[in-house]
């Protein structure tokens, strides 16, 4: 077979397998799939061994395994839990508690992995509904939909910013100013299209009346040995460190991995269970789709760019963010962005043109209950504990809340 025949049934390979979530008939997930289509990329002669290890943006993988260390010690440190149980403390009435999640979940998701503060919020959520009496499914749609609209706000938001960040060069202040206030106006829609889908649940002035002595709805019940104290204050001054190094213009990878060496070093924290928390098949899949886009972009992205940007009329911002939610919602976000990533680098405003991709790809996210990781996440989480999140349930207040914020996003850049 041809090489430039051979990437091109690797890449669609891969990519199939990326869109089903694997290979029908074998059990291959989605990392498995990347790292067998780089492996195959290798062996057909379209990348060499050392084009590969090339291929492969190790900063990126730095930034996003130092992030997930920094985010399991705030989890396992009680962080999470203790401002969870603040802002539900001083929520009196559904609409405010309804504002309190978005505003965690949004706000964390800013400078944290937003599929990593999912995964710590939904359990929190589900147990302060419960003691709440509350129909669950409203707060954990905004857990959701929250985390991938403040994910947007900087570089560390989610894997397809960082991913973005670290191909585009734009500093992490810059990328901050243009899109935090997307995000921004976004949060505050995703709390309006909330409220007016479930009216019954918040259009009330029922007060909130916990039920029981303990839980995180509870004013003033924050962890109170020293111990645990002093590991929240630690995770906290360590977290603030590593967001002022970050706006300080220190090169994130760095930064992000140093914060996570400051949290291993603990007596509290078993490093084996900050070990635990790290999403290695995420970074296994990331480090496969560098090689595979790479051998695409070789032997045949490369001599047709100009033509597909032309026809497709790339260039424009909102032709661009269209096709990035299409493609997001078909292959996710990761490797719509890596298959997007030679188009836009070739435009005559590629800086404009990664921001308006990393807008797009990331609200993206909120269209179906596939969408992203971090819906995912939710759910799974969710139907753990008894709580269904139905793909439809999921769209009715998805797809508003996708096309207003879309909107937002491409009038804004």
């Amino acid at each position: 077979m041809p090489t430039e025949a051979a990437a091109i049934v690797v890449f669609a390979l891969t990519y199939l397998a990326m869109a089903l979530g694997g290979l029908p008939g074998l059990r291959l997930d989605r990392a498995g799939a990347a790292l067998a289509g780089a492996a195959a990329m290798v062996a057909s002669g379209a990348l060499s061994l050392e084009e590969a290890y090339r291929a492969i943006d190790l900063g990126t993988l730095t930034l996003l395994l130092g992030m997930m260390i920094v985010v399991a010690h705030l989890r396992l440190s009680g962080v999470f839990e203790a401002v969870s149980s603040w802002a539900a403390a001083r929520a009196r009435y559904p609409l405010l508690l309804l504002t309190a999640v978005v505003l965690v979940a949004g706000l964390s998701s800013a400078f944290l992995v937003n599929d990593m503060v999912c995964l710590v919020l939904t359990p929190l959520v589900c147990e302060l509904t419960a003691r709440l009496k509350r129909e669950p499914l409203p707060y954990l749609l905004a857990v959701a939909m929250a985390s991938n609209v403040g994910s947007v706000a900087t570089i560390t938001g989610n894997p397809q910013n960082i991913i973005i960040g670290s191909l585009s060069g734009i500093s992490y202040t810059r990328f901050a100013a243009a899109l935090a206030p997307v995000a921004g106006i976004g949060l505050v829609l995703t709390i309006a299209v909330l409220a007016l889908l479930f009216r019954r649940e918040f259009w009330t002035l029922e007060a909130l009346r916990p039920e029981g002595d303990r839980g995180p709805g509870r004013a003033g019940d924050l962890p109170r040995e020293r111990r645990v104290r002093a590991s929240i204050a630690k995770s906290v001054v360590v977290t603030l460190g590593m967001m002022a190094g970050f706006f300080a213009g220190w090169p994130p990878p760095a930064v992000a991995i140093a914060a996570a060496a400051l949290m291993l070093i603990t007596r509290r924290v078993d490093s084996r269970e900050m070990y635990a928390e790290i999403d290695w098949p995420l970074l296994a899949m990331f480090a496969g789709l560098f090689v595979v886009v790479d051998g695409m972009q070789k032997w045949v992205i490369s001599a047709r760019a100009d033509a597909v940007i032309g026809a497709l009329q790339l260039d424009r911002i909102s032709v661009l963010s269209a096709v990035s939610v299409a493609l997001s919602n078909l292959v996710s976000n990761v490797p719509a962005v890596l298959v997007l990533k030679p188009f836009v680098a070739a435009l005559h405003d590629p800086r404009r043109a990664w921001l308006a991709l990393a807008m797009s790809a990331t609200l993206a996210g909120n269209l179906t209950l596939v969408g992203s990781i971090a819906n995912l996440i939710v759910a799974r989480g969710a139907e753990s504990r008894g709580v269904p999140i139905r793909f439809w349930a999921y769209l009715k207040a998805g797809a508003p809340l996708t096309a207003l914020t879309v909107l937002v996003g491409v009038l804004w850049i």
